[in-house]
């Protein structure tokens, strides 16, 4: 093989179209040769398309290919024990190339934005199941953020931003990036200057579960529980006094939606509620990746499905009012219509989908009769709000959440 320093970028090119039949030119190549026990040399080219059928199980692989003396013999030998040590050392040292060749085109900002949108489900998948190179992968992972705009961040970029007294990387997975923007879960993170990731595609749910810190750092999702502030003295003492203000609400709650609620939150600052998950089990994005599977295992739904634990917002206007007239009456059947709406409305907008939607729908006319000034007994034909959650029979049991001291 020619040395490097003789060949032109049209010839890499031309040889490049030649083995691959790609109409484009690369979008980089590596050249190189390895000296040692083994010697050999090799030339590595990334393309600017991932192939469309790149993760199609069905599609046929590219086997070892036999020649002696140049001549091809077959593509369907087996190797020995001494050519499967040949192979692996050849393989760890095209992989090092392969991580340094990525490395380097990092550094070209708009070459690098191609390359990892035709193969960044790539780097995430290696991070999911790559242990050895996990760390050097975590490094060419790319996200938007709360605070980088219209580009993607690094890591490592992420972390020269972080906060004096940060601890942990901040995420938040969802169905799309707009979804997510504008999440509940964000409010209380915004309001202290915090940075969170935005991780929209499926494979970062896989991959996250994975990579479990970067450099130190824990990478925690804000959606989950265990998600705490580094509140002072007067922010810890002030949380204590609202929720004991709010305990008899969070009681009448309770009663209404059995093991669904509760416990008073510091996360969210507008929202009057939100929807969290436990810290090891599947986030409402994973849950709702999991449901869209064709040939789901739907036994493993039974254990890794979190329970869902609802936090109130106390600051907010309409818990506020709420806890005003359920200390007023606690009988009251409005506050039990309104429970049961902000309970359904916050699996929504925490990212869970509803089981019943058309009891939803009923509570929702209800409220817009009310808007409205519409007598309730003024179509006959309109049913009767579906019965409340105390008037329904048992439900499955891993649809209800745990009680949170």
């Amino acid at each position: 093989m020619r040395n490097p320093d003789d060949v032109s970028a049209e010839e890499y090119a031309a040889f490049y179209k030649s083995i691959t039949n790609d109409w484009e030119d690369h979008l980089s190549v590596k050249h190189f040769s390895v000296e040692g026990q083994l010697e050999f040399e090799s030339i590595l080219y990334i393309p600017k398309r991932a192939p469309f059928d790149m993760f199609d199980s069905s599609k046929k692989l590219n086997n070892i290919k036999l020649y002696v003396r140049r001549v091809f013999i077959m593509d369907n030998c087996e190797v020995g024990p001494h050519s499967r040590e040949i192979l692996k050392v050849i393989k760890k040292n095209i992989v090092k190339k392969c991580l340094e060749m990525m490395t380097e085109l990092a550094e070209n900002k708009d070459e690098y934005s191609k390359f990892y949108e035709a193969f960044g489900k790539n780097l995430k998948l290696g991070v999911h199941s790559d242990t050895q190179n996990r760390a050097k992968l975590a490094e060419l992972l790319r996200y938007h953020s709360t605070k980088s705009g219209e580009d993607a961040t690094s890591l490592k970029d992420y972390v020269t931003r972080m906060k004096e007294a940060q601890k942990d990387i901040f995420y938040i997975t969802g169905e799309s990036r707009k979804a997510v923007e504008n999440s509940p879960f964000l409010e209380k993170l915004r309001r202290k200057g915090y940075e969170v990731l935005f991780m929209v595609d499926p494979i970062d749910e896989y991959a996250v579960q994975q990579l479990k810190e970067y450099e130190g750092k824990k990478l925690v999702c804000c959606t989950k529980e265990g998600l705490t502030f580094s509140d002072t003295d007067e922010e810890k003492k002030a949380k204590e006094e609202r929720a004991s203000a709010f305990e008899p609400l969070c009681r009448l709650m309770k009663d209404i939606l059995g093991d669904k609620v509760e416990m008073v939150s510091d996360r969210i600052v507008d929202a009057p509620c939100v929807l969290v998950t436990g810290e090891y089990g599947w986030s409402a994005n994973m849950e709702r990746i999991m449901k869209a599977q064709a040939l789901r295992d739907n036994s493993m739904a039974l254990y890794m499905t979190s329970k869902k634990t609802l936090e109130v917002n106390p600051e907010n206007n309409i818990m506020v009012e709420l806890k005003n007239r359920s200390d007023a009456d606690k009988s009251d059947k409005t506050v039990k219509d309104l429970v049961m709406l902000l309970f359904e409305t916050a699996l929504l907008s925490s990212g869970f989908s509803l089981d019943e939607p058309n009891t939803f729908a009923g509570r929702i006319h209800r409220m817009i009769k009310l808007g409205l000034s519409i007598d309730e007994g003024a179509d006959a034909d309109v049913e009767d709000l579906p019965p409340l959650e105390e008037d329904i029979p048992d439900q499955d049991e891993g649809s209800r959440m745990e009680d949170v001291d």
